[in-house]
Order: structure tokens, then C-alpha cells, then sequence
């Protein structure tokens, strides 16, 4: 299935995920692409879309300059959430 097709099956189970793996700190954008096919500027709409203003705000301004969000330039070491199999694309 590629990238597409992807995005066009995209449960609410799928949602409260991609939501989930944003929140976490350690998981980047690149994995949440990788995972769903869904680039970081649909995640942010899927954000502010999700929650109240003030909590999106403070999200977006949390992960804004934050490293270990861009795959590329985050010295952290791949987090992997024990729940994490369980989500992966069909």
C-alpha cells in the first residue's frame, strides 16, 4: 500500500495515534511519516484540529525548536513504545 492509499485509510484509531505519537517528546515527525504517511504540516492541521486552542498552542510552541521531533537532527536514541506493533500500517 503506498503512501496515499495510506492516508486515505486513516481510521479514528489511526487519529488518536498519530495524535499520541506527537505528544511524545522522543518520537519524531519522520516516524509518524514512516509509520502513517503523514508529513509534519498534516500532523500540525491534525493537532489544532484535535484540541482546544490554548493546548494546541502549547504543544506547537513545546515541539517548535525541539530536536528530537526532526529525525535528522536528534542525537536521541529510537524510542520504541511497547504498544507501538500493534499500530502499524496495514
Amino acid at each position: 500500500m503506498d503512501k496515499q492509499q495510506n492516508k486515505e485509510a486513516i481510521t479514528a484509531a489511526d487519529l488518536d495515534r498519530i495524535v499520541e505519537m506527537a505528544w511524545e517528546d522522543r518520537t519524531s515527525f519522520d516516524t509518524i511519516y514512516d509509520q502513517f504517511g503523514i508529513s509534519e504540516a498534516e500532523v500540525i492541521k491534525i493537532m489544532r484540529k484535535s484540541m482546544k486552542r490554548s493546548s494546541f498552542l502549547m504543544w506547537r510552541e513545546r515541539v517548535s525548536g525541539r530536536k528530537t521531533k526532526h529525525a535528522k537532527t536528534s542525537e536521541a536514541q529510537r524510542f520504541r513504545c511497547s504498544q507501538q506493533d500493534k499500530f502499524k500500517s496495514r
